[in-house]
């Protein structure tokens, strides 16, 4: 029974961090094609959605998203 934790513990271990590491997730400023209003997502967006991915291609954090979206020229406000 010892040995059967033991086991369970170290896949549990090796396990957490890749798993982790697999369901980070990466934002994109994209920009709605109708309105021209930039925003953050979680999802890349595909040829079927009305948006446009104006950001770089994948950013780390929201709050680094948040920031590049400022710097974005057609995010701007007019």
């Amino acid at each position: 029974m010892t040995r059967l934790a033991i086991a369970a513990a170290l896949a549990t271990a090796i396990a957490v961090p890749a798993f982790a590491q697999s369901t980070a997730t990466e934002f994109y400023v994209v920009q709605d094609s109708s309105t021209k209003k930039c925003t953050i997502v979680d999802k890349k967006p595909t040829t079927t959605t009305t948006v446009t991915q104006v950001g770089p291609v994948t950013i780390k954090t929201r709050q680094e998203a948040e920031t590049g979206m400022k710097t974005i020229k057609v995010c701007e406000s007019k």
